[in-house]
């Protein structure tokens, strides 16, 4: 007895002995980390490497790309190029139409399979980089939450860039009621080529300043010797006013219409001018005033670009004098809150957004305009059965004659008769109908019971 509990109790030893080695032997299997890197070059790509060693075969490795305020991860797989100890490498391209928007903050985190449990991955640590344009020496001047960065031009040159960027600020947030905590980058590029590089293609021809809300950065294209014209005082204003009006509206749903952004940027930094005006004049006067449901996204090209923010400070304009300023504020902070158009339109307004531009059409006086793309298809030729419905109830067809509409829906023969070509009635017609096929199944009957009688009692016949 006592040699049979002296083995029981080396067993149990010896099993909770490897109980304990178990977890020991999980965790050395599990892959280790060194320090991620990544380098970039401006319109090229961005190359990211990871350190690595795993005890064992690996299954498939993965890179988790989130770009801006992205809510989630790109997941790219990698291939299986490097061996245990060494370093996993993915280039992102970022040449031709794969662009990419410099400052762009991209977080990046590996994460990797051991072929021993291709289920389940294991994640490295996590890089924040950002994308920067480096093909100029950037120098930098900040204030309370605007950053300017500039290559040529003086320190008054930026200085006087800063002050114009931190006053629209301080006056839109006012406006609209919000207040600005994250820093904005201002890019100030000093030539036309160097500005559309950064830009990319598909760059709109007449943009010389763009606002890029997502990554809070703003590009600007003001030569150095142009600081002081007068359009530049107008310009730097115009992209910063986007920048509030985003932290204004910001919903993960949908932007509001491009119009009521466009519209309030040249509102503030310029007024309803006489040249917005008379661009309304004209076109209402042509009939080529385009309708406010046209402009919710991108604007038109040619001509039509320039009449696009015309109508937007004439609609806004509008607005602030028909409903007040705070109507206007209203209307804006509703999007953030996740509303359709004409839910926000209705609730700050009144009216949906279509009743609101018919409204502001109806003020300036414009023709209706032409209106292109898909159209209704022209009626076709309804069946003269039909055209009793379309001279009134129990009125006969016109041989000959088509009819307006069908019969209505549900509408019974009892109630409304349609006459048919000659001259008898659907019920006469339904009695026909029925009679035929009651002579058709006395005769199939008869056919089958004289076939009965015919047929052998044998069963082998």
């Amino acid at each position: 007895m006592a040699s049979v509990k002296g083995r029981l109790l080396l067993v149990v030893a010896v099993i909770a002995l490897l109980g304990t080695l178990a977890p020991t032997a999980v965790a050395a299997a599990e892959p280790t980390f060194g320090t991620p890197t990544a380098t970039s070059k401006f319109d090229v790509g961005i190359d990211f490497n990871q350190p690595f060693h795993a005890d064992g075969a690996l299954s498939r490795a993965e890179l988790l790309l989130t770009f801006a305020d992205a809510i989630g991860p790109s997941v790219v797989e990698v291939p299986l190029t490097a061996t245990n100890g060494e370093t996993l490498s993915y280039k992102l391209e970022t040449a031709g139409q794969r662009h990419l928007i410099p400052n762009t903050a991209i977080k990046a985190r590996w994460r990797i399979f051991p072929a021993s449990d291709p289920e389940h991955g294991v994640l490295g640590p996590e890089l924040r980089t950002v994308y920067a344009d480096d093909r100029f020496d950037w120098k930098t001047v900040s204030g309370d939450l605007v950053r300017v960065h500039w290559y040529e031009g003086s320190d008054g040159f930026a200085a006087k860039a800063l002050k114009l960027g931190e006053d629209e600020v301080r006056d839109t947030s006012k406006l609209l009621g919000v207040t600005e905590t994250e820093p904005v980058d201002f890019f100030v590029y000093a030539n036309h080529d160097d500005f559309y590089g950064a830009l990319g293609p598909g760059a709109h021809e007449n943009v010389a300043g763009t606002a890029f809300a997502n990554i809070r950065t703003l590009l600007g294209l003001i030569p150095p010797g142009d600081i002081d014209d007068p359009l530049v005082a107008v310009r730097i204003p115009h992209e910063f006013v986007h920048l509030v009006f985003d932290t204004a509206s910001s919903n993960p749903y949908h932007f509001p219409p491009r119009w009521l952004n466009e519209g309030l940027a040249v509102y503030q930094s310029e007024g309803y001018g006489s040249d917005d005006r008379g661009a309304v004049e004209q076109a209402a006067r042509a009939g080529t005033l385009i309708p406010l449901d046209g402009l919710t996204g991108e604007f038109p090209n040619g001509e039509d670009f320039f009449l696009a923010y015309s109508e937007s400070v004439g609609a806004v304009d509008y607005m602030i004098r028909t409903h007040g300023a705070d109507a206007l504020v209203k209307l804006i902070r509703s999007y953030a809150q996740g509303r359709t158009d004409d839910e926000a339109f209705t609730a700050a307004l009144g009216v949906d957004m279509t009743a609101f531009g018919q409204a502001w059409f109806n003020e300036v006086k414009a023709k209706a305009p032409t209106r292109y793309g898909p159209q209704p298809a022209p009626p076709g030729p309804v069946p003269a059965a039909w055209g009793g419905v379309a001279g009134g109830a129990g009125a006969a067809a016109v041989p000959g004659e088509t009819s307006k509409a069908p019969p209505a829906v549900g509408a019974t023969a009892a109630a409304d008769p349609v006459a048919v070509p000659n001259g008898t009635s659907d019920r006469s017609s339904g009695v026909l109908i029925l009679a035929v096929v009651a002579i058709i199944a006395i005769v199939a009957i008869a056919f089958l019971v004289a076939r009965r009688r015919r047929r052998p009692t044998d069963p082998a016949g």
